[in-house]
């Protein structure tokens, strides 16, 4: 993991905080109610981010949207999965157009 990204930074420590109390941490109690209910935040937190962003609110899109990226990370850390899987992936894109890419889902 490059300790530098702010991504990594992030995650590691949500990861530092999965063994706290859960009245002491939030990410502690909200990876103490399992994937769905992370699943459910990240949800959660997309709509807020599109709610600000149909209303104009440029500062609520940045809040909303950081908030977001801490639920996203957090549900990635529910599931085992490293931000450096979401790199590699992302990586395997660069090469294709969204299109292209979308259309070798459907198969």
């Amino acid at each position: 993991m490059d300790q530098s990204h702010p991504i990594d930074l992030l995650y590691a420590r949500l990861e530092s905080r999965r063994s706290a109390g859960t009245g002491q941490s939030y990410t502690a109690s909200l990876l103490a109610k399992g994937k769905t209910e992370c699943a459910r935040k990240v949800g959660e937190e997309a709509i807020e981010t599109v709610i600000a962003v149909t209303t104009h609110d440029r500062t609520a899109v940045v809040k909303e949207s950081a908030d977001l990226l801490y639920h996203l990370l957090v549900l990635w850390l529910a599931c085992e999965i490293r931000p450096a899987e979401i790199y590699a992936e992302l990586a395997t894109r660069e090469s294709q157009s969204g299109l292209q890419e979308k259309a070798a889902r459907r198969t």
